[in-house]
Formats: C-alpha cells, sequence, structure tokens
C-alpha cells in the first residue's frame, strides 16, 4: 500500500510538472484573443447600456461580473502567451490585426465607465465606485501583462507597432482609474 502511495504521488508530481510546461502555440493565442474580443464587447455593452440616471444595482454588478470574466480569462491568456514560442510573421501579424480590431472597443468601454461614474454613485449602496476602481486596476494589470506577453514573442519586425499598440491601450486606462481613485 505504501508502494502505491508513492507511486501515485511520484505521478502526480510527473503529471503536474508536464502540465507547466506544455507548449502553447499561436493558435491557442488566436482563441484567446477570440475570447477576449467577446468578452470585451460584452462589457462594452454593460456598460452602454447602463442609464445615466436610474440605474439598478444588479445591472452595476452584471458590469463588475462582466470585468472579472474577462480579467481571469486575460489571466489564462497570459499563461498561454508565456509558453508560446516566438511567432511567425504571419501568426504575429494576425495576432496584431486581432488586437487592433478590440482596440476601438475597450477604448469606447474605458470612457463610458467614466461618463457613468455618476449614476453608480447615485445607487443607494456605498462602495460601488470602489468596486469599479479595483476592477480598472485589476484590467489594466492584466492587459499590461497580456501585452507585454504578446510584444515579448512578436516577430522583430513587429515589436514597435506592438508595443505602440500596448502603449495606446494600457495608458486609456489611466484617466478611467484617476476618474475612480
Amino acid at each position: 500500500m505504501v508502494q502505491i502511495t508513492r507511486f501515485l504521488t511520484v505521478l502526480s508530481v510527473a503529471a503536474a510538472g508536464l502540465a507547466l510546461t506544455v507548449k502553447r502555440d499561436a493558435a491557442t493565442v488566436e482563441a484567446d484573443i477570440a475570447k477576449i474580443s467577446t468578452q470585451v464587447t460584452t462589457l462594452d455593452n454593460a456598460i452602454e447600456a447602463y442609464p445615466l440616471t436610474g440605474g439598478t444595482l444588479l445591472n452595476a454588478l452584471t458590469i463588475h461580473t462582466d470585468a472579472t470574466t474577462l480579467i481571469t480569462t486575460l489571466n489564462g491568456a497570459v499563461t498561454d502567451v508565456t509558453a508560446t514560442s516566438q511567432l511567425s510573421e504571419a501568426d504575429g501579424r494576425t495576432i496584431l490585426s486581432s488586437v487592433e480590431a478590440i482596440e476601438p472597443t475597450i477604448l469606447d468601454a474605458l470612457t463610458n465607465i467614466v461618463v457613468k461614474k455618476p449614476a453608480f454613485a447615485a445607487l443607494p449602496i456605498g462602495g460601488l465606485p470602489a468596486l469599479i476602481l479595483q476592477d480598472l486596476k485589476n484590467l489594466k494589470t492584466a492587459t499590461v501583462a497580456f501585452a507585454n506577453g504578446l510584444v515579448s514573442i512578436a516577430p522583430a519586425d513587429l515589436v514597435a507597432e506592438a508595443t505602440q499598440l500596448s502603449s495606446n491601450i494600457t495608458a486609456a486606462f489611466d484617466p478611467a482609474i484617476a476618474a475612480y481613485s
């Protein structure tokens, strides 16, 4: 019985080690970006739908839930990007284009969350602006990590373009974070 326990322990450690070293590929990163795109759109739509007056706590918490779902997805994508080898030119271009396609939606969501701050502050339950601030900070942290990972695997001739795109997106968080601080 002791030998079986030892064997199972060694087997589980080996399996965990293999799981940590599994290489991802461009297709995995592209799938992550597609999922991120869908979730960014869902979050943007929820923010857009939130009224300037008369919003409900349930609708506000839906925005929070959408943000936390996106944070989780971004963090998973960071793991995938970190385990991905240098991209080919074609894959790098495809991934860069996919991220460029999401940029306007991200910027719209960040602009509108600032516009809607008085509506969130007017809710009878306190602390919602602080919750949104925490979501914004967590989203920025996850976005920066994902963007840095993408830049690190980009082909050399796309690094400058990827870095600029990353800077544009991450800088857009600053006014929103400042508005809620």
